[in-house]
């Protein structure tokens, strides 16, 4: 039968909260790395984990601007889109975590191996990477996001003090990609499974 608007009703097993996966939040790749097509494979063992994130979790923002079209006596007749914009920034609050620096602060410049690292604080890297971001949802499900193209873009303040956690805040572009139909980036949102991914 047909589902109409008059037949179709509300069901709460669509409502979920995001938590997180018991291997991680968030994991990135070099760019070029074959990417998920649904929400339940396991991560290539080239996905690396980026460790806990802070409370505030992950915040995905859009941003588009439009033109009105106005015909002569000022009415508004039409509005289109002319640009479209989108970012993921969160908080990565394992500072010691090598994979987590390096996302601050770009591959090139973090040696070492975890809890011992030299970093090296210059020009941001804007070496674009795959970025995926995954959540456990209500009911042993996953919603996740991949980020074909991600690239550093915003970096916010860090409290040296011995009252507040160490961490990186980054705020991650992501670009348009012919490799999701031209998206910024592509949810999945299905069953979730029991095994590994990435690193």
């Amino acid at each position: 039968m047909a589902i109409t608007p008059a037949t179709q009703k509300n069901n709460p097993a669509n409502v979920s909260l995001g938590k997180t996966n018991v291997t991680g939040y968030a994991y990135w790749a070099p760019k070029g790395t074959d990417l998920p097509s649904d929400a339940s494979t396991a991560l290539a063992q080239t996905y690396i984990g980026l460790g806990y994130i802070g409370e505030d979790g992950i915040t995905n923002a859009s941003d588009s601007e439009t033109t009105d079209v106005k015909e002569m006596g000022g009415e508004s007749v039409m509005s289109i889109i002319t640009s479209y914009s989108e970012t993921y920034q969160f908080v990565l609050i394992e500072a010691m975590r090598k994979s987590a620096a390096q996302i601050r602060y770009g591959e090139k410049n973090v040696t070492g191996e975890d809890g011992a690292l030299s970093i090296t604080h210059t020009m941001p890297d804007d070496t674009e990477f795959v970025l995926v971001v995954e959540l456990a949802l209500t009911g042993d499900k996953k919603d996740r996001f991949v980020i074909p193209r991600a690239v550093r873009k915003e970096f916010g303040d860090r409290t040296l003090s011995g009252t507040e956690v160490l961490g990186y805040d980054v705020t991650l572009g992501a670009l348009p990609s012919d490799l999701i139909g031209g998206g910024t980036s592509r949810e999945y949102i299905g069953a979730a499974t029991s095994s590994s991914i990435g690193k």
